[in-house]
This record gives structure tokens, C-alpha cells and sequence, in this order.
């Protein structure tokens, strides 16, 4: 059963252990200076950032953004990785054609340079402090286009970090469909002695049969015993469909890797029939029926709307029945973009891959996957 969160206690702001501030997600609209074929279901995007907007756009290295379009009509909205190193003036995302995906396969066969998109200023926690002082050996283990962030990041450590490592273990069904094949290549050229790069194919034959066939529970432990030794990683970096993802988490706890060493991002939450709320789904209110009261604060200005406890409505879809510019992204409890604060009464939350313990702790809530639990619920996206 989902568990059913209550309103976090109230921590001041300069409290030691108070969550770190993120700064309010915001589109703008940009323009496509590069479209970069990457593999045949594939490309890198290229977005110019003016000069102006410099500071919404900075980030760090495996955070995302997502990306607004209108496709057929239908206002879509997908959340990409970054590919590139921070690089001031651009920001560079990976898209890759997915089965029945509307929005990518959309975009492949019409995105070009000179093409305007709203492009979401950069969020996420798939991303480390890197220290040029300190030696750390980074480890990270994706599957397709989960490679995406992790490319960023073995770029930013490598470059800014002179005596840490890096280990890569990336997962492919053939060599014509890794995207960043060369990029990863050149890296190891430059960095070969603190770069460990490994190819597993699933559909192509390898000289070792460690590096052939898929990733399953056999096989992972024979890499963590042969390849990447999980005592000597500080840090892991996990980016993929839900049941890779679970399988290295499931596997690392095995072999004694404690839960904060492990970072990881999802492509899917493994439900793609979940009804998403970024779809807005009509709900009748019965008159004299009972109802939840939703109130919500966003950009200063609180708003309230009802909703039929029957209806199992989440937060995240009432809001944007009377606010349209109610903050999400995947509205699958994966990217966090929808954040917030609960304030008063009770939710239960259905999946969350997203937010930190800590933030869990002090009552932050993601508003897609959160169902109301009593007769008044309020949140605040502000905070």
C-alpha cells in the first residue's frame, strides 16, 4: 500500500539540516542551433542560450531539462538529460526514438536548426560534488540512452578532478545503436589510465562473454567481482529502464554498498499504462457529493479547487484543471519537477523515485503521484 504522508514539520531556513534551495523550474523559449545524428533512432539537440538567460541555464553535470511542444495539437512535455559538460552559451540533450513515443519520434523526423521549443530551466540530483583536490572513483552503470547524463558527468570529473577515476559499464543491443560511441571513445583516449570503459551487448557477440548477453543477476555480480569492485567505488551512478535500475540497486545492497552511495534516474517508472496527470484528465464534481479541498500556492498567488474523493485525483492533475502553469514534467513520480511543500493535511503518494529522504522528511511531496487523504490539503510550490 502507498504511504500516506502528513505535513512535514516547519524548519527555518538557516537550520543545518534545512533542504538546500532549488531554484523555481521556468520555461523559455530557445532556439535549436544544432541537430546532431547520434545513431539511426537518435540525435543530440543543440539549444542556444542568450546571454541574458545565462543563469537559469547553468547547471551541473546529469541534471535534465524538459522540453514543451505542441505535436498534432496536444501540448506534450518529455524530460531529457543533459549530454555535455557544462558550456557556456548551449545546452545539449540527447533524444532517442521510443516505441510509440509521440513526442521523440516527433522530434526526429522534425526538429532542425533555426526550430523554437520551451525548454524548462535544469533540474535534478543525478549529479556530485566534484573536488579538484580530493581522489574519488566514480562508478556508473546505463543502459541506451541512460548514457546520456553519465557522459556529462565522466566528462566533468575527468576534466576537473585530475586524480579521480572513472568506470563506465553501458549496455547496448548492438554497437550501432550506442549513441556517444565516439565521444566515450575519444574520452578514453584522453584519460586512459583513469577511464574504464565497458561495452555490454545484448544482441552482438562479444570476445568475452562477460560483455555479451543481458544484464541480469549472474552477470552483474560477475562484473562487480571482475570488472568494478564495489569497494573501490565511492560513488555510483545508476541510469536506465526501471528493472535495470532495481537490479543494480537490489545487487549493490548484496554486496555491502550503502544506500547514500547510490544515485540513480529513471527512463520510466515500468508502468507506461499508469494514467499520466499532465494530461489533465477531466473530473466531474457531483453536486453534494464529498469532495477534497486542494489549496495551492504557486508563484505567490494561492488557489483552491475541489475534487471528488471518489475520483482519486491526484494534487498535481486538480492544479492544473484551474492553473495551467502548475509546474511537472513526467507526471510518472520520476523527474520531481512538480515538488512541493505539504502544508497542512494528508496524502498518500503513490511512487516516488525522485525526492531524497531528507526532503521526504520535511514533508515535500511529488504532487503527481499524490492522492488527497483528508477533507483539506494544502501545498506550496514555492518553497
Amino acid at each position: 500500500m502507498a504511504p500516506v504522508v502528513d505535513a512535514g514539520p516547519d524548519v527555518p531556513a538557516d537550520s543545518a539540516t534545512a533542504i538546500p534551495t532549488r531554484r523555481r523550474a521556468r520555461f523559455h523559449r530557445l532556439v535549436v542551433r544544432q541537430v546532431r545524428r547520434l545513431t539511426e533512432d537518435s540525435i543530440e539537440v543543440t539549444f542556444e542560450v542568450p546571454i541574458e538567460l545565462a543563469d537559469d541555464y547553468g547547471y551541473d553535470p546529469g541534471q535534465y531539462v524538459a522540453i514543451r511542444a505542441t505535436v498534432d495539437g496536444t501540448e506534450l512535455r518529455r524530460s531529457y538529460s543533459i549530454c555535455s559538460a557544462p558550456v557556456p552559451g548551449e545546452i545539449r540533450v540527447a533524444i532517442k526514438r521510443d516505441l510509440g513515443g509521440r513526442f521523440s519520434s516527433w522530434a526526429m523526423e522534425n526538429l532542425a536548426a533555426g526550430a523554437e521549443l520551451d525548454v524548462m530551466s535544469p533540474e535534478g540530483n543525478f549529479t556530485t560534488d566534484i573536488s579538484a583536490d580530493v581522489a574519488r572513483h566514480y562508478a556508473a552503470i546505463a543502459a541506451g540512452s541512460g548514457v546520456t547524463p553519465v557522459v556529462a558527468l565522466a566528462h566533468s570529473v575527468l576534466e576537473k578532478s585530475p586524480h579521480s577515476q572513472f568506470t563506465v559499464v553501458y549496455s547496448n543491443r548492438t554497437a550501432l545503436d550506442t549513441m556517444f560511441l565516439e565521444e566515450l571513445a575519444d574520452l578514453k583516449d584522453k584519460f586512459p589510465a583513469r577511464l574504464a570503459l565497458h561495452h555490454v551487448l545484448t544482441r552482438e557477440t562479444r570476445s568475452s562473454p562477460l560483455l555479451s548477453g543481458r544484464i541480469d543477476h549472474e552477470k552483474l555480480q560477475s562484473i562487480l567481482s571482475l570488472l568494478v569492485m564495489p569497494e573501490t567505488v565511492d560513488e555510483w551512478f545508476i541510469c536506465g529502464p526501471f528493472e535495470l535500475v532495481q537490479l543494480c540497486r537490489d545487487t549493490l545492497a548484496e554486496a555491502g554498498v550503502a544506500a547514500g552511495d547510490i544515485r540513480y534516474e529513471l527512463f520510466t517508472t515500468g508502468e507506461p499504462t499508469r494514467p499520466e496527470g499532465s494530461h489533465g484528465r477531466p473530473v466531474a464534481v457531483a453536486p453534494g457529493g464529498a469532495v477534497h479541498s486542494i489549496t495551492f500556492t504557486l508563484d505567490g498567488r494561492a488557489s483552491t479547487v475541489t475534487t471528488p474523493v471518489h475520483g482519486r485525483e491526484s494534487v498535481l492533475n486538480a492544479a492544473l484543471r484551474v492553473r495551467p502553469d502548475v509546474p511537472f514534467a513526467c507526471a510518472g513520480g520520476v523527474c520531481g519537477t512538480c515538488r512541493a511543500k505539504l502544508v497542512t493535511g494528508t496524502v498518500e503518494m503513490e511512487e516516488n523515485f525522485a525526492l531524497e529522504p531528507e526532503e521526504l522528511e520535511r514533508g515535500y511531496v511529488l504532487t503527481c503521484q499524490s492522492m488527497p487523504t483528508s477533507d483539506a490539503v494544502s501545498v506550496d510550490y514555492d518553497v
